[in-house]
């Protein structure tokens, strides 16, 4: 029995493990590069071509991708074949940049990014399978630590040794990539109808409204990153060596904090400190110098409340996987409205500085137009949560009474359980995560995942929300009988 349950445990392990590792590597490329990185702008600085069309040429490529995706990759197995092939294409595509600048930087650009968008959204299916609701805060809060960590790093390369050592790095980050996505599980999973009736057509209509709202809430949030971009970080390119490190470490630490904090409610408080933050980094902004000291100070504040929007977001975007059945879809439209943010203020903030006079201006209309997307942030935050506490299979504070425990033990698909899975399933439907449950059943977290898996298999779903979407249902048939 021990030696199993370390195998399990193993087993458990890899398979959580693998999809961050993928994912730090390959988004470590996609952030140092293609997504107006510092390596496209090494190269681009080199021939002395403007990098500008060349970034909102992919960042709007990598939009279609992630909007379109959903259509073609309808299970984990087809995850698997376009992740693989979206990264070797990106490695060939990397290499048109040794060459002189010609037609085929823009091609190559423009159909990594579109690939690399739909490599992203089809990322969910992992995110979704291979983590527990609970656990996928803390699995994105990893993936982005690493993959900022690793951008750093290939970002000292192309500054400070030079861009095509930087441009290596980033496709060595690729060949990595692309040997641990080989060995990603690819569970067969049936072709997925997005029009079929029962959980998962009524969990598209469902899900509709909250993601709508959790899009533009991701748009407020992150429109902000592109203003910062081109309005702040041009006034201290001085400080090259410090700007070419320093600006991560708050946006890690952050990251590292918020994962600390238990439960999703706490961590809507420290949306209001990070709106706090943000405004205050941009009134700093106009009020202090442009040394290293002023520099600490704006962007600890700034990307430290960067930080805390994007786990924040990300986290909601990771419970709401439990609604759709098709994960690849959800994940889609929300960093969809990430990417479009990040365009529509980097483009705003360009403009800005070139029709102000001057770095006051058009400090001034970024704080205005940041204030104002910020300002709605609460108020999304709060329609937010009432529509997914409207959704009572998924609602992570639901519980079920004492008379809805009794009409589950007498429903069809109790009598295909164990004893063991019986109690394993009514406290899971009541909104538990694995800890709890685990602990009120004295056994471990690994004998829990068993019982799970083993429930789902017996009946038929692939998620805790089509579970108790299908125990509602038969205790309103047993209901009306």
């Amino acid at each position: 029995m021990e030696a199993k349950a370390k195998s399990h445990a193993k087993k458990t392990l890899s398979e959580g493990s693998l999809p961050v590792i993928v994912f730090s590597l390959f988004f470590s490329w996609l952030l140092s590069f293609s997504f107006d990185g510092q390596v496209l702008h090494a190269i681009t600085s080199c021939y002395e071509v403007s990098a500008q069309p060349y970034a909102f040429g992919a960042m709007a490529s990598h939009f279609a991708g992630l909007a379109t995706c959903s259509l073609y990759v309808t299970s984990i197995k087809k995850a698997k074949s376009l992740i693989l092939a979206s990264i070797a294409f990106c490695i060939a595509a990397s290499c048109v940049f040794f060459s002189a600048p010609s037609f085929l930087w823009k091609a190559a650009l423009l159909s990594a990014s579109f690939l690399v968008g739909a490599c992203v959204a089809a990322w969910g299916f992992y995110f979704k399978n291979c983590f527990s609701n609970e656990d996928r805060a803390g699995a994105i809060a990893s993936c982005l630590i690493f993959s900022n960590a690793l951008m750093v790093l290939i970002n000292l390369a192309a500054m400070h040794l030079s861009a095509q050592a930087g441009l290596g790095s980033s496709i060595f980050a690729l060949f990595a990539a692309f040997a641990f996505a080989l060995k990603l599980p690819k569970a067969s999973q049936a072709p997925i109808d997005l029009e079929a009736a029962g959980p998962q057509g009524e969990g598209r209509a469902s899900l509709a409204g909250p993601l709508a709202f959790i899009c533009l809430f991701i748009f407020a949030a992150t429109i902000s990153s592109g203003l910062m971009y081109q309005i702040v970080n041009p006034e201290f390119a001085h400080l090259k060596i410090l700007a070419s490190w320093y600006w991560v470490v708050p946006y890690i630490g952050a990251m590292l904090i918020m994962r600390r904090r238990p439960g999703s409610s706490k961590r809507a408080y420290s949306l209001y400190i990070s709106i706090a933050m943000t405004g205050f980094s941009f009134i700093l902004f106009l009020l202090l110098g442009r040394g290293w000291q002023d520099y600490l100070v704006i962007n600890t504040l700034m990307l430290g409340a960067c930080g805390i929007h994007d786990l924040f977001w990300w986290s909601i975007l990771g419970q709401m996987l439990e609604f759709g059945s098709n994960p690849a879809f959800v994940m889609g439209a929300g960093l969809g409205a990430n990417v479009m943010g990040v365009l529509i203020g980097g483009i705003a903030g360009s403009e800005f500085a070139k029709s102000s006079s001057g770095t006051h201006n058009s400090t001034l209309l970024a704080l205005s137009v940041v204030c104002a997307m910020q300002l709605m942030l609460p108020a999304l935050s709060s329609q937010l949560s009432k529509l997914l506490e409207s959704q009572a299979y998924t609602a992570p504070g639901s519980k079920a009474g004492p008379k809805q425990k009794q009409q589950a033990t007498a429903l069809g698909i109790a009598e295909q359980l164990t004893v063991s899975e019986n109690k394993v399933m009514l406290l899971l439907i009541q909104g538990k995560p694995y800890k709890a449950i685990a602990s009120e059943l004295s056994v471990s977290e690994n004998t829990i995942r068993t019982h799970v898996k083993s429930i789902y298999a017996k009946a038929g779903v692939s998620s805790k929300a089509e579970l108790s979407y299908l125990v509602l249902s038969q205790q309103q048939a047993a209901g009306q009988k």
